[in-house]
């Protein structure tokens, strides 16, 4: 504002011929000079306050973006940690599931051989068994027979006794025991 003043001060002064040269009122311009010597250190501190607050301002946006940009920098380590972590559990918990498939294949392998093994075991004492009911039957199928046959040869001699009209007495000593076992 000043120093427009003072310029128009020198616009507006009288041509001097033959140059570049203007005449113009000295004590006017001695006296706007003043007030510029005045004015310009106020101006002048003015500026260095702004340049200050700016430079403050700078420094504390600095200071803010680079904690910023730390947290940032923490957090991608973190996530990238747990990221590895979950990774790694993940591959933990798929090698524990292998591992438990495996372990159960061979306990169930296991467990059908010594199935296989208690049955084939228990259809052969079945067999025994069956061949010794199988020949305790035809024993006792003999012995029926025998006493059948006994007692239908009895039943003919006393058949044939009768006939003569005499009568035999039964001895019970002659009958044959029934097989206990």
């Amino acid at each position: 504002m000043l120093i427009e003043r003072l310029e128009a001060l020198v616009a507006n002064g009288r041509r001097v011929p033959f140059g570049d040269n203007v005449i113009i009122n000295q004590s006017d311009a001695l006296e706007w000079i003043d007030q510029l010597r005045v004015t310009i250190p106020e101006e002048v501190k003015s500026a260095r306050r702004v340049t200050n607050e700016v430079e403050r301002l700078l420094e504390g946006a600095r200071e803010e973006a680079e904690q910023i940009l730390a947290r940032a920098q923490e957090q991608a380590t973190y996530l990238i940690e747990e990221r590895e972590l979950t990774r790694q559990a993940e591959e933990l918990s798929h090698e524990i599931v292998r591992q438990a498939q495996v372990e159960s294949d061979e306990i169930r392998h296991g467990a059908d051989d010594y199935a296989a093994e208690v049955l084939v075991g228990l259809e052969s004492e079945v067999m025994r068994t069956l061949k010794t009911i199988k020949r305790g039957l035809e024993l006792l199928d003999d012995r029926r027979s025998a006493a059948a046959a006994a007692a239908s040869a009895a039943s003919a001699a006393v058949m044939e006794g009768d006939d003569e009209g005499e009568y035999d007495e039964y001895d019970e000593s002659d009958a044959e025991e029934p097989v206990r076992d």
